[in-house]
């Protein structure tokens, strides 16, 4: 079998454990509901299960830097969650042309690192919708309990990103919009989108690592204990008390 020459080449170990995020066709009202009932369902907060969280990544060319630093963070994220209950990652990121990539569920700072580490930066235009579209998928067929999201810019329809925003709201999910620099039209929408979604915008400076770790760790003791656990983490200031100060 040829293979494209337009896709670049990914590891056989992270192919293996990773599918491409397709964009799903408009859901009617009914399926909407169906969704948001089934979700509920399945909620993380169900006592004695595991809080799951998806990190996504721009991995397009310009965001090397930060995509190497968050290498090295992402072992914070285990760290703050084990003190607090449990949590499983999904790896969700973009690059090149039309690529989209998600792994499986991880529960080890050490595997997750490993696929991470296997990835590099390629030219390309931003994806967000079919992040946002393979979040909502797993938030029904598995529970999410928060969508962590770093990127400096976005190339899509603002419209269709804030719609999907607003369905992940509705299943209680919320988006964390971390974003590297300062791009006024990328602000203005993942703003939008953190409200509708009912989670929060931050934005911190190029290569900054304290300001992106303090926000990962945030973000993970959100998705391992719930509101109460960011209110914990909150009252020592930080990046926890930025979301929480945003969430509704």
């Amino acid at each position: 079998m040829s293979r494209d020459p337009t896709r670049s080449p990914v590891d056989p170990s992270l192919r293996a454990g990773e599918r491409a995020a397709r964009t799903p066709v408009a859901s009617s009202s009914d399926e909407i509901a169906a969704f948001v009932a089934k979700a509920r369902a399945m909620s993380p907060d169900a006592a004695g299960a595991r809080g799951r969280l998806v990190f996504a990544l721009d991995a397009t060319m310009s965001r090397q830097p930060t995509w190497d630093m968050a290498c090295a963070l992402q072992a914070d994220m285990f760290r703050e969650a084990e003190a607090i209950g449990s949590l499983d990652i999904r790896l969700v990121y973009y690059r090149g042309f039309n690529e989209c990539r998600a792994s499986g569920w991880i529960s080890s700072s050490t595997e997750l690192a490993r696929l991470m580490g296997k990835i590099d930066c390629r030219g390309g235009h931003t994806q967000i919708g079919r992040v946002l579209s393979d979040a909502r998928k797993e938030a029904v067929s598995a529970g999410v309990r928060a969508v962590v999201f770093v990127g400096d810019a976005m190339e899509e329809a603002a419209d269709e990103l804030c719609a999907r925003a607003g369905e992940l709201g509705m299943l209680k999910v919320p988006v964390f919009l971390f974003q590297e620099g300062v791009d006024p039209v990328a602000e203005q929408t993942f703003r939008e989108m953190a409200r509708l979604s009912g989670g929060a915008w931050c934005r911190f400076d190029p290569g900054a690592a304290a300001q992106l770790r303090e926000l990962l760790r945030a973000a993970a003791a959100y998705a391992a204990g719930g509101r109460a656990a960011l209110q914990r983490l909150a009252a020592a200031g930080g990046g926890a008390a930025l979301l929480l100060g945003q969430m509704r």
